[in-house]
């Protein structure tokens, strides 16, 4: 049997751009946010959970994706409980009934209690499988970018909010880090089983460590020139402040509109298109005030266009398959039946499975003193 070689642009190991690893998860999330169909909601998590699984780093912040899980578990749990009690009876299959307590007459149309249909638990398990879905896909990003090589990605523009922006999403990945570091130390002292203050022996401490790394990284990139720069004339920094901040909006606005169907189509693709060249054109403005110089810059090469690429086709492919059959994409309750698989948004999730092969592997880390 020959053997299966990679191409040339992804053999040698290399770290991945971190902008490209966002966009696919991105798209990803887009694509899970389209439907409430359980089954192309699980081909999803199985996608994202065989790209992470395949081409994810050594580092210790990159092992928390079993976080992301654990939490899309509770939320699940979490929006059948409150289903449960707050609007159970949604369908004509009662399963059981609950204690209910009465409201006044000014809580008229709130219940709490009462009977518990299997169609609301269903409609409760499905809309709660789609936000556990996003937040495993944005939760990929996290575990796959290294949030300090996405901050010397951020265009000069956006030194500032970039700081911020990156401080922020390196406090998940310090979070898990600084549990493993103090769990390792629990278990050296012998204190596994023990829950006795537990809260200050375990909680604080890797809450106070994640704040302090963060912060050091905030410190650090300060000092290497995230700055306020002076000697701009004030008029200038207001156009570009009013371009920037337009654009921003625009994007924000041209999201939600691709992300919600029930918004109109100009709220949608137009928006995020305008928003994008405004921002643009405020980002060379501005960019253009702030001298920055980096050290190895990461590139875009074939590798980063194919990973973002198939992260973009998978949301392109769910959209057109929404809006051509948006009632296979979400499925109806009334009356149960088994959800139908269709064959073009299964075909467009599975693309977003690209990455597993076409991005270059993760370099191994180098071990300091070992023998050769």
């Amino acid at each position: 049997m020959p053997e299966i070689r990679r191409p040339e642009w992804n053999r040698l190991p290399r770290d991945l751009h971190p902008g490209a690893w966002w966009i696919w998860a991105l798209g990803m999330a887009t694509a899970a946010s389209r439907t409430t169909n359980p089954l192309l909601l699980v081909i999803v998590i199985a996608v994202v959970g065989l790209v992470v699984s395949s081409r994810r780093s050594d580092d210790p912040w990159a092992r928390g994706f079993k976080m992301y899980l654990m939490f899309g578990l509770v939320i699940i749990a979490g929006r059948i409980a409150f289903r449960m009690l707050l609007d159970g009876q949604y369908g004509e299959h009662v399963l059981f009934t609950l204690p209910e307590l009465p409201l006044p007459d000014a809580a008229a149309g709130i219940r709490i209690g009462g009977p518990v249909s299997l169609e609301g638990i269903l409609a409760a398990l499905y809309d709660g499988l789609r936000l556990a879905t996003l937040l495993i896909c944005l939760g990929s990003a996290n575990v796959l970018a290294n949030p300090k090589r996405m901050l010397r990605s951020v265009p000069s523009a956006l030194y500032e909010i970039g700081s911020a922006v990156t401080v922020a999403l390196s406090v998940a990945p310090q979070l898990i880090e600084s549990a493993g570091r103090v769990t390792k130390a629990r278990r050296l002292r012998g204190d596994v089983g023990r829950r006795t203050r537990w809260f200050s022996q375990v909680i604080v401490p890797v809450m106070t460590d994640a704040l302090d790394r963060s912060l050091l990284l905030a410190a650090a990139m300060d000092s290497r020139g995230y700055g306020r720069t002076s000697g701009v004339a004030r008029s200038s920094r207001r156009v570009t402040a009013v371009l920037v901040i337009g654009g921003l909006l625009g994007i924000c606005a041209g999201t939600y509109g691709l992300l919600d169907s029930s918004t109109p189509w100009l709220i949608g693709m137009p928006m995020l298109v305008v928003g994008l060249t405004v921002s643009v054109i405020g980002f060379i403005a501005s960019g253009q005030r702030v001298p920055r110089t980096r050290y190895r810059p990461d590139t875009w090469n074939l590798a980063e266009f194919v990973v973002a690429g198939s992260g973009v086709a998978t949301a392109a492919v769910m959209f057109v398959s929404s809006t051509v059959n948006p009632g296979v994409l979400n499925p109806s309750l009334q009356p149960l039946s088994w959800p139908p698989l269709p064959l073009m948004a299964t075909v467009g999730v599975l693309i977003g499975a690209v990455p597993a092969w076409a991005a270059p592997v993760r370099p191994k880390p180098r071990v300091q003193g070992a023998p050769r």
